[in-house]
């Protein structure tokens, strides 16, 4: 067995030397068995009604089906022996390792659809930096006394997203992040430092940072109805909003829903908020635009999100739409705001305002070169291919006889969920009850949605013929004009 004669190989108990791995070593081979970690119940206490209505709903979802475990297939450290400085049986075996690792990722990216990161760039130019230990920690407009840092690059960053969102330098504020998540909970923590006593309000087809964010805080957070598009539902969220009129509106609008891609109407969110009394210093909107938020502004007749609106803050992430190698960010906040929230740090010679302390400054540069080769023209031919390649493979989707949607501002294909989770996980779908999506982006080209195609509606006739069973009814998750099954094809 592999993983057992990798330990015996690398243990120093077994006395034997590091080998070069076999042409057919898999990283991911067993190296230690332990058994899977217990899940942690949720012992917290939850707030009145809402708690009770989640309560409710977790009892009547599906039981989720998590990945292995991967404790039991770690690739282990161990000491090198005493004699391979002169040797290199470490070095040889490590290399060995990383190269093996290297084909698993290119096989990996080869079938990679259900998640929304654009794996298509190059940035060979960028390798000279990698020596470089570049932390942005502190303040990006304020220079700390850490001079290897990357704030020129973050700053030129920051205003070309507060051009596009229509705010000018002397009345923004923002970093870049490390990932998405860490915009909404510093857009939500802008809001409540406003609003101390302000109530969350999400959709419930929010990410789930966002309600990560109400726990931490310890915030009162009001789960708001969808349509089946996904798009928040104005009806339920005025109803709600009537009932704690009292207190300020701290509300999440997502542009483009996880699962399904919705863009939520931010003018109806606004006409909604004052309709119900709610003047604008008496509510923060945070908008949630992960990977939408940087497509939307070059989609023709699409809505605008910008800061001429009475909004609070925008956040994306650099890794999808972008393609950056690494999970990063931008958080773009309004001037005013973030006074309440800063303070200065004698330590670090400069203000402290974000989530994190050190802050990765590689991410920056990579950004800044992106921003540079492609431009605005750039991004706009690579947001009309996505669409393009999303409606193609709806079409061919529902040619085929299964049920699928698509959103009109999104590049988010919802379909019924394969039966195979070995097919899941070979296509990397991502998938929440009896659908599954593919997350068209720059790298997804026609030729690979064929080929994904192709290999599904293979598999798909094995299960109906081999297992017996019929098209699922999705006419709940994506409507029954998007439906297939016996009763609404």
């Amino acid at each position: 067995m592999v993983g057992s004669a990798l330990v015996e190989a690398m243990s120093g108990e077994f006395g034997g030397k590091v080998q070069i791995l076999s042409e057919d070593f898999d990283p991911r081979a067993l190296v230690v068995v332990e058994p899977v970690p217990p899940a942690v119940e949720d012992g917290g206490e939850m707030n009145g009604e809402a708690g009770r209505e989640e309560e409710e709903e977790e009892k009547k979802r599906p039981e989720i089906v998590l990945g292995r475990n991967v404790h039991t297939s770690c690739l282990a450290v161990t000491e090198p022996d005493a004699n391979d400085e002169f040797t290199g049986d470490k070095e040889a075996y490590m290399a060995s390792v990383l190269a093996r690792y290297r084909k698993t990722l290119m096989e990996r990216t080869k079938h990679h659809l259900g998640y929304p990161y654009n794996l298509d760039f190059d940035y060979g130019a960028l390798s000279q930096l990698q020596h470089f230990s570049i932390n942005n920690l502190g303040d990006p407009f304020i220079e700390s006394n850490y001079g290897v840092h990357s704030r020129e690059f973050e700053v030129g960053v920051l205003d070309w997203f507060a051009r596009l969102w229509e705010l000018e330098k002397d009345e923004y504020w923002g970093y870049i992040t490390n990932c998405g998540t860490e915009g909404n909970l510093h857009g939500i923590l802008v809001g409540r430092e406003v609003h101390p006593n302000g109530i969350l309000y999400a959709s419930q087809e929010s990410h789930y940072s966002v309600f990560k964010a109400a726990r931490m805080y310890r915030m009162g957070c009001v789960k708001v109805a969808t349509s089946l598009s996904g798009e928040i539902d104005c009806a339920d969220f005025k109803a709600k909003l009537l009932v704690n009129k009292d207190k300020p509106a701290i509300v999440n609008v997502n542009i483009g829903t996880t699962v399904k891609g919705a863009v939520d109407d931010l003018d109806l969110v606004i006409k909604t908020l004052e309709e119900c009394g709610f003047t604008h210093d008496r509510f923060y909107i945070h908008c949630d635009g992960a990977l939408f938020g940087l497509m939307m502004p070059f989609v023709k007749r699409a809505p605008k999100v910008t800061f001429k609106k009475p909004i609070g803050s925008v956040s994306v992430s650099g890794h999808k739409f972008v393609g950056c190698p690494m999970p990063c960010g931008v958080q773009i906040t309004r001037m005013e705001h973030i006074n309440a929230l800063s303070r200065n740090v004698e330590y670090l010679a400069s203000r402290d305002a974000t989530i994190m302390g050190s802050r990765n400054g590689h991410a920056p540069i990579f950004l800044w070169y992106t921003l540079n080769r492609k431009g605005y023209n750039g991004f706009q031919k690579e947001v009309q291919k996505c669409l393009r390649n999303a409606h193609y493979l709806k079409g061919r989707l529902q040619d085929a006889g299964i049920g699928a949607m698509l959103n009109e501002l999104s590049s988010t294909v919802v379909f019924e969920r394969p039966f195979d989770d070995e097919f899941v996980r070979r296509w990397q779908l991502a998938c929440q009850g009896n659908i599954a999506h593919v997350v068209v982006m720059p790298n997804v080209t026609i030729e690979k949605l064929d080929c994904f195609l192709d290999e599904l509606l293979e598999e798909r006739s094995k299960w109906f013929q081999e297992k017996n069973v019929k098209p699922p009814c999705v006419a709940a998750d994506i409507g029954s004009e998007n439906c297939m099954c016996a009763l609404h094809k």
